[in-house]
């Protein structure tokens, strides 16, 4: 049975935009997000079952977004932008926002590329508030395996703070 794409744009398009947005925050990036995300959609309609809609244009979104955070890290659309991004930054305390993207990038930075991603992961149980099972379900893995990355990334974490605190 064929997704109704169009009804899914409908029903859920501002719950995938608020999503984007709140990935993203650019209000123009989220937009190109959303319509990349009903594009995958309509590409692969024929060869998904949304038995649980909402769930999957959520993940759909959810890797987009982060596939753009990637690609926007790796290569900036002009060389100017990344200067541009630390001024447009300097509102503010830059110092934290430095600091917090430097734990972000050792966190994720050097995780393999292979399977759901420990990031995607986060998010969908950090921010989205999905339980371990929903997002067991979402992932592919079992509760066990999203209990496993989750207590990882808080090891992780904590090791990488302890060594910020040792080297302060």
């Amino acid at each position: 049975m064929a997704i109704d794409v169009e009804g899914f744009y409908v029903r859920y398009g501002p719950m995938v935009l608020r999503r984007c947005r709140k990935l993203l925050r650019s209000e123009a990036q989220a937009e190109d997000a959303m319509q990349d995300v009903f594009v995958q959609l309509l590409r692969y309609e024929d060869q998904l079952e949304a038995q649980t809609p909402s769930a999957l244009l959520l993940r759909i979104a959810t890797n987009t977004c982060l596939n753009r955070l990637r690609t926007t890290r790796r290569r900036p659309e002009t060389p100017d932008d990344e200067l541009l991004m630390r001024i447009a930054a300097s509102g503010g305390d830059m110092e934290e926002r430095t600091v917090a993207r430097g734990l972000l990038g050792r966190l994720f930075g050097d995780e393999p590329e292979r399977g759901p991603s420990s990031q995607a992961i986060a998010v969908m149980h950090l921010v989205d508030g999905m339980t371990l099972e929903e997002v067991a379900t979402e992932s592919g893995l079992s509760v066990s395996g999203v209990r496993k990355r989750l207590r990882t990334l808080r090891a992780r974490l904590e090791t990488i703070d302890a060594r910020a605190v040792e080297g302060a």
